[in-house]
């Protein structure tokens, strides 16, 4: 059943990353890592549906989505631009397949850290995030969602490379198999990826050739 919030804020986290906070009702349920087709409730927008990740957690009394705009897609991130407290969002469906399973390396491309975001949140509320890493690929560090919350919980399990800027303490390419086996420990059993599809397929091959079981890697399509 689709729900009408309000939004009750809205601001920038990065130059391309809106993070927008809305009502909760009662009855919505979500788990950690999910996400939720989301329209805008404004003439000419409320059937197109839009997937956006929960970054808030379950239990909060408001919710949270951390969304990358395309302005030049002319769509619904950048109609989000435009909207104001008061305004409303429709959620609908909720669905994803990421599931917290065990401690692992979690491997993101851009924005597709968004689901990571709300479980390692919760990881963290529980005092269980020590042990799990996030190798966080992106193209500048201008890009990196959440940075200073991610280095304040995962110290150095938080693991950053950039595609296209060179940066004091920040490794520099794409993830590698090579860049995947500097980072492995036999103590982390799973494998969480979530970013572009290109991305996506080439860690997976990688971590196939690096002996991973298949069933320890879960990903996401973003």
């Amino acid at each position: 059943m689709a729900s009408i919030v309000k939004i009750i804020s809205t601001n920038k986290l990065t130059h391309d990353v809106l993070h927008v906070t809305t009502e909760k009702p009662d009855c919505l349920l979500f788990s950690p890592g999910q996400a939720a087709d989301i329209s805008i409730n404004k003439p000419g927008w409320t059937e197109r549906k839009n997937p956006f990740t929960f970054t808030s957690l379950p239990e909060d009394h408001a919710l949270e989505f951390t969304i990358k705009i395309y302005p030049e897609h002319n769509g619904a991130t950048n109609e989000l631009l435009s909207l104001v407290p008061g305004d409303e969002l429709i959620i609908q469906d909720i669905f994803g397949t990421i599931r917290y399973k065990g401690d692992g390396i979690f491997i993101a491309g851009g924005a597709g850290v968004t689901p990571f975001l709300s479980i390692l949140k919760d990881l963290y509320k529980k005092n269980k995030i020590n042990g799990n890493k996030l190798i966080f690929a992106n193209k500048t560090r201008k890009d990196i969602i959440a940075e200073d919350w991610l280095s304040e919980v995962l110290g150095s399990n938080f693991i950053n490379i950039l595609s296209e800027e060179h940066c004091k303490g920040y490794a520099e390419g794409h993830v590698t198999k090579q860049f995947i086996q500097q980072h492995v420990d036999a103590r982390l059993q799973y494998y969480y990826i979530c970013g572009p599809e290109p991305m996506m397929e080439s860690v997976i091959v990688n971590l196939l050739e690096l002996g991973i079981d298949r069933k320890q890697i879960i990903q996401e399509k973003f």
